[in-house]
């Protein structure tokens, strides 16, 4: 790889011990994937919740804390994604000390870093998007796709080791979305029938998703007559990313390299799939459980925006949530003072829901909450979330806002969801 004399020097061991390791791991990663060099990153988002650390993670980021400040501190800026603990409500939530503590090390260590705990996975949202062409180390799947895509950014999916060596060197190795070539278009969808609610865009990520077999194929979506809002692209790329592992979406028209599809996609490619209504409301019916007890209702997986908070807040006013079923709301800490400013989090849980900041629930040690809680039926309008979570010992089900929060006052996940 070619090397800059900054780049060289860090590799040398000039700049400290952490950017010395730093370079080493991205030369690494960089001859893997045959970079010629690297390119120079704006931002870093870093993925390191305690629960995915673990011990032996955490000791890792104290000693690259030990090393004198000139050589530890970030050299570009960078977010952290939701954290695993929320310290004024992980007790409610039957996690325990250990865990606690174990979070508070590691956001020590980030702090002496200098990196900016922003805890959340909607940073496009709520820090500072990302703008057309400029080049990231995003951690965060749904954070990458949505930077990706909606803005045009480019980045490729980096795990926290890649993340916390972007952050320390400024610059990512030259590969995959970083390179126009891999930016074009691979098979084209046509949309037969627009998504009604946030659960139905995370539904056509799902669907979409499973049709495609591999990191490197970028689906264009061809069809969708006027701009979706920030909210459904965000839950049809975080789903789209979670069931097919896709970085990049294009959206004909809407997403800022896709006028058109000759733009993005050569001629001569697969021929177009059609996805339907039909198709979304299968996928929906895939995570049903009509008339099971209801133990857990949860909003996460993105974060809420405080757009989804005041719809949240307007279903939620005059009703009791059932005392046999709990429900969880997650966001940022930007986002969640907004919401106390704004009373939104009054009327919230003034029904008995939980609005928690700076945390994503499956990454809050959701095993073990549930085992302590004694929660297995859970429901959400997220279609990534449900994905995911039947790997943590849920049984999910998939529906609207308005479908959970029916849910979670009746106690019961509805028998008859529309279709």
């Amino acid at each position: 790889m070619r090397l800059t004399d900054l780049e060289q020097e860090m590799l040398d061991g000039k700049h400290g011990a952490p950017r010395k390791w730093a370079m080493q791991q991205q030369m690494r990663v960089g001859r893997f994937f045959d970079a010629e060099d690297f390119v120079e990153v704006a931002q870093v988002h870093l993925m390191a919740d305690a629960e995915s650390l673990g011990e032996a993670g955490v000791q890792f980021l104290e000693r690259v804390a030990k090393a004198a400040p000139e050589h530890r501190r970030a050299r570009v800026p960078t977010v952290t994604d939701p954290r695993g603990i929320d310290f004024d409500a992980y007790r409610r939530l039957g996690q325990t000390e250990t865990m606690a503590e174990l979070e508070r090390r590691a956001i020590a260590t980030f702090r002496a870093m200098d990196f900016l705990l922003t805890d959340t996975c909607i940073n496009y949202q709520t820090i500072m998007p990302p703008v057309l062409g400029e080049h990231l180390a995003f951690g965060d799947t749904g954070s990458t796709i949505y930077a990706n895509s909606v803005m045009g950014a480019r980045s490729n999916f980096e795990g926290g080791p890649a993340a916390l060596a972007a952050a320390l060197t400024g610059r990512t190795p030259r590969y995959g979305y970083h390179l126009p070539i891999n930016r074009r278009a691979t098979q084209a969808f046509i949309l037969r029938d627009r998504p009604r609610d946030l659960s139905e865009w995370g539904a056509l990520g799902g669907v979409i998703g499973r049709r495609l077999q591999s990191y490197w194929e970028v689906p264009a979506i061809l069809g969708v007559e006027g701009a979706p809002t920030s909210d459904e692209l965000k839950h049809f790329g975080a789903a789209l990313a979670s069931f097919g592992t896709i970085a990049l979406f294009h959206m004909i028209g809407v997403t800022p390299e896709a006028p058109d599809l000759p733009a993005i996609m050569s001629g001569g490619g697969p021929a177009p799939e059609t996805v339907g209504a039909s198709d979304i409301a299968a996928f929906c019916r895939s995570y049903g459980g009509g008339g099971d007890k209801l133990d857990v209702v949860v909003f996460a997986a993105p974060q809420l925006s405080l757009m989804e908070l005041q719809t949240l807040a307007g279903l939620l006013d005059g009703v009791e949530i059932n005392p046999q079923t709990a429900m969880l709301v997650a966001t940022s800490p930007e986002i969640k003072a907004a919401a106390d400013r704004l009373g939104l989090t009054h009327r919230i849980e003034r029904a008995g829901a939980i609005v928690l900041k700076g945390v994503c629930f499956y990454q809050m040690h959701a095993r073990e909450i549930g085992e302590a809680m004694g929660w297995k039926r859970l429901m959400s309008n997220s279609a990534k979330l449900v994905n995911i979570i039947g790997g943590y010992g849920y049984t999910p089900s998939l529906g609207s806002m308005e479908a959970c929060v029916a849910a979670a006052v009746a106690g019961r996940v509805p028998k008859d969801r529309p279709a």
